[in-house]
């Protein structure tokens, strides 16, 4: 309750959190509704303008060259759009921050093999080595997943070693190394639980990069491959029909805007509400509004 209250507080972190439940709802019980109405094809109805509810409510965002009705497709692609940025985003964040916990305790020369491996991955851009590697394999969700988790492990990977670094140091670790805790038990019993809310933080900024990074693959088209579609798919297969159906990119562009901005003002709430020198701020802000 303390926490819905400090989000309510922060009026647009509320109402960005209030569409990141609805794009999650969309993409959980979307498919089952409307996966039907998403691919029906109506010739009649090509490329038919938005803001009409003669042809029903399902072609009120209007068709794309096909006649399939946009919005229902919008809310089918939620699936796989936030399914791959959620995949790529929790297997990088695990897997960086395992290796950051092993690069801050342990020895300097097992550090050093693990940051240097990290500085390999980064060398390299991003999307740069998504589009070489799906270059050479199959487009398939995995694979997609894959790559993009492997180009953002550095990023958790850096953040827990630096946290893990200064956290090491403090008196309550000491303590429990004075006391004969295992390394095991001082690392993910003491220093995980400080690190966590850093990384929670990082993963909901990161999940935004990721999946415009995967609108990015789809829109080159080593992305997704039809017949399945992510906002990304929709917003390159509406390319060509700008001039005269800009309606096909805008609303898929629309929702992935949307999607991001949310995450970015919830990922600013968190660092606020997670960090306890900012958190008195709405906190006193409640308190003067009660």
């Amino acid at each position: 309750m303390v926490l819905l209250g400090m989000l309510w507080r922060d009026k647009f972190a509320f109402f960005a959190a209030l569409f990141l439940i609805l794009a999650t709802l969309c993409a959980i019980f979307g498919p089952m509704l409307l996966r039907d109405a998403a691919v029906a094809q109506n010739l009649r109805a090509r490329n038919l303008p938005p803001f009409s509810l003669e042809n029903g409510w399902l072609l009120f965002l209007g068709a794309d060259a096909l006649g399939r009705s946009l919005l229902a497709r919008i809310v089918v692609a939620a699936q796989n759009t936030l399914m791959i940025a959620a995949a790529a985003v929790i297997c990088s964040s695990v897997i960086g921050a395992l290796l950051g916990l092993v690069a801050g305790y342990s020895s300097p020369r097992v550090s050093n093999i693990i940051m240097r491996l990290a500085d390999v991955i980064m060398s390299f851009p991003s999307l740069l080595l998504a589009v070489i590697v799906l270059y050479m394999l199959a487009p398939s969700v995995g694979n997609i997943v894959i790559v993009l988790a492997i180009t953002r492990i550095p990023i958790y990977l850096r953040t827990t070693r630096a946290e893990v670094l200064e956290i090491r140091q403090r008196m309550f670790v000491q303590a429990a190394q004075v006391m004969g805790a295992s390394s095991m038990r001082i690392v993910f019993r003491h220093i995980l639980p400080m690190v966590i809310p850093t990384l929670v933080t990082i993963a909901t900024l990161d999940f935004a990069f990721v999946m415009l990074a995967e609108s990015s693959l789809s829109f080159l088209g080593i992305g997704i491959q039809p017949p399945e579609v992510t906002w990304g798919l929709m917003v390159a297969q509406g390319k060509q029909y700008l001039t005269n159906a800009w309606w096909l990119a805008f609303w898929p562009g629309l929702a992935i805007i949307f999607t991001t901005l949310s995450l970015n003002l919830l990922s600013n709430w968190m660092r606020i509400v997670l960090d306890p020198v900012q958190r008195w701020r709405l906190e006193i802000g409640g308190k003067k509004n009660g």
